[in-house]
């Protein structure tokens, strides 16, 4: 395995100029075992048949600190036509979508003139705001199945996955973007340097771009392994994103920190030449990123037993809660979830269904636990004594929506960063 950025050899035991015991600690920031993709949601049909389970590890590069897993699945197996993540099941996160276009419509000046495209666009969901204000805008959405929910809603979307080539055609064939939009998708390309020369291609000269990804600070910071799936091809600290876009002429010229996913940081780009001058928050986040050591490989290890201090916490509290008679069920069928639900071996046994809001994964049942997934109306009608929120990040408009297990003395629990009952 190669680094995806720099080319750098990862293994087990390879670091230039080190013994090899010293590599296999420096090289593996977490070894998760094996694990079925996270959103690969199965019918009851599929029960019956046998599961693929892939590796998932992750590695630092010791030359660019890129942590990052091995593709060991394709992105197109990943991100296939029936893919059952839609974004406008989370209301916080379209009130995050919707702030977000309001502050850059204003900040960037766009107008009618403007040509807005976002990458990873789903189903519509941030792109509907923009059409709102009468900003000509385009979404690319490779999973047929959240790109058919864009256009039902009135959003151009082209059904590819992006990256030079890409950008090419749909620069000689449209125009140049004034804006590009992509949330959450950095972390999900296996060729990190096609994508960014992509955007590169795909700029206005003074366009911008703005990207959201799940900072790796707090991911370490807040024991959030579960973050950890084979869609995630790479996990990003600032100083290393700073790098591959400078390698293809890109600036980051302004970073926010934002509470979303746990902790994510949006960054404002343009090409080198661009006129945007670069901001104190992007000097401010680098200099917190060195002075929590992200610059050292030392950073990096001791991650495994964090990961494994969460795992045993819920093993240990669904167990106790089986002993004492006390029915405990799970809400939301996130990726995030599936990962901390296999990594500690929970099956029905200990969590017999979990809660979703969305019909795409009602009916479903998990991968690798095979815990089926089922609608509000089942938390009703059995009104169990706990319900463990598995999404953590939206914790407040989960225990928001569902206040009225309080009735009956319900309360809520999280996994990460520890068990906490509330």
């Amino acid at each position: 395995m190669k680094c995806r950025f720099c080319g750098t050899r990862l293994d087990d035991t390879h670091v230039d100029g080190d013994t090899a015991a010293r590599g296999k600690e420096s090289q593996i920031f977490l070894d998760l075992g094996t694990a079925p993709p996270s959103n690969a949601f199965l019918t009851r049909e599929e029960l019956a048949a046998p599961e693929t389970w892939f590796p998932l590890k992750l590695y630092t590069c010791p030359t660019c600190l890129l942590v990052q897993v091995d593709e060991v699945q394709s992105h197109a197996a990943i991100f296939s036509p029936d893919y059952v993540y839609f974004s406008s099941y989370s209301r916080s996160w379209l009130a995050h979508a919707e702030h977000y276009v309001n502050t850059v419509v204003r900040r960037l000046g766009l107008s009618t003139d403007s040509l807005v495209v976002e990458i990873a666009s789903n189903d519509g969901y941030l792109l509907q705001y923009v059409s709102g204000c009468g900003i000509p805008c385009i979404g690319i959405e490779p999973t047929a199945s959240t790109a058919q929910a864009a256009r039902e809603r009135g959003i151009e979307t082209i059904s590819e996955f992006f990256g030079q080539r890409f950008a090419q055609d749909f620069v000689a064939s449209r125009r140049k973007a004034d804006l590009i939009v992509a949330n959450n998708v950095l972390a999900h390309v296996p060729d990190l340097n096609d994508f960014v020369s992509g955007l590169a291609t795909a700029l206005a000269p003074q366009g911008t771009v703005t990207i959201e990804f799940p900072h790796l600070q707090q991911l370490v910071a807040q024991r959030q392994f579960d973050t950890v799936y084979h869609e995630h091809f790479s996990y990003f600290s600032l100083h290393t994103v700073r790098t591959v876009f400078a390698t293809h002429g890109l600036r980051i010229w302004d970073v926010e920190q934002l509470p979303t996913h746990g902790g994510s940081l949006r960054i404002w780009a343009s090409h080198d030449t661009s006129h945007h001058q670069n901001t104190n928050a992007v000097t401010a986040v680098l200099a917190e990123e060195r002075a929590a050591g992200m610059l050292e490989l030392d950073y990096y290890r001791g991650f495994q037993t964090q990961a494994d201090e969460v795992k045993d916490g819920l093993l240990l509290f669904l167990l106790e809660q089986r002993r004492l008679g006390c029915k405990v069920i799970g809400y939301g069928a996130a990726a995030k979830g599936n990962t901390l639900l296999n990594y500690a071996g929970v099956r029905p046994d200990l969590l017999p269904y979990v809660v979703d809001a969305s019909p795409h994964k009602q009916g479903r049942y998990l991968p690798g636990s095979r815990i089926p997934v089922v609608a509000e109306q089942q938390l009703r009608t059995d009104r169990p004594n706990i319900v463990l929120i598995l999404p953590w990040n939206l914790r407040e408009e989960i225990t928001s929506q569902l206040a009225y297990i309080r009735e009956w003395g319900g309360r809520f629990a999280t996994a990460v960063p520890h068990m906490v009952i509330s």
